[in-house]
């Protein structure tokens, strides 16, 4: 005989437990590792506003020239906001 009568050595719930166990365990983890990614995400990322002081707003120039690197502005805009900037 299995030694557990009916119920086949998987427990008193039988195999629906044991699988029913699993998937708890498995969205456990989950979620655990989904929470770790999002809270490495949040604090990795920073704000696009302030420079490596803490508190100080970026430079204009500095935003300029990061626009101009994305492609946001154009070269005589970039040329442009620098002569305005810089007068």
């Amino acid at each position: 005989m299995m030694g557990g009568g009916m119920m086949g050595g998987f427990g008193s719930f039988g195999l629906i437990g044991w699988i029913l166990n699993l998937v708890i365990t498995l969205g456990v983890i989950v979620g655990i590792v989904l929470l770790v990614v999002w809270l490495v995400r949040q604090f990795a990322n920073g704000s696009p506003n302030v420079n490596s002081a803490g508190s100080q707003q970026a430079n204009p120039l500095d935003i300029a020239q990061s626009r101009y690197a994305r492609g946001d502005i154009t070269r005589d805009e970039y040329q442009q906001i620098q002569s305005d900037l810089s007068a």
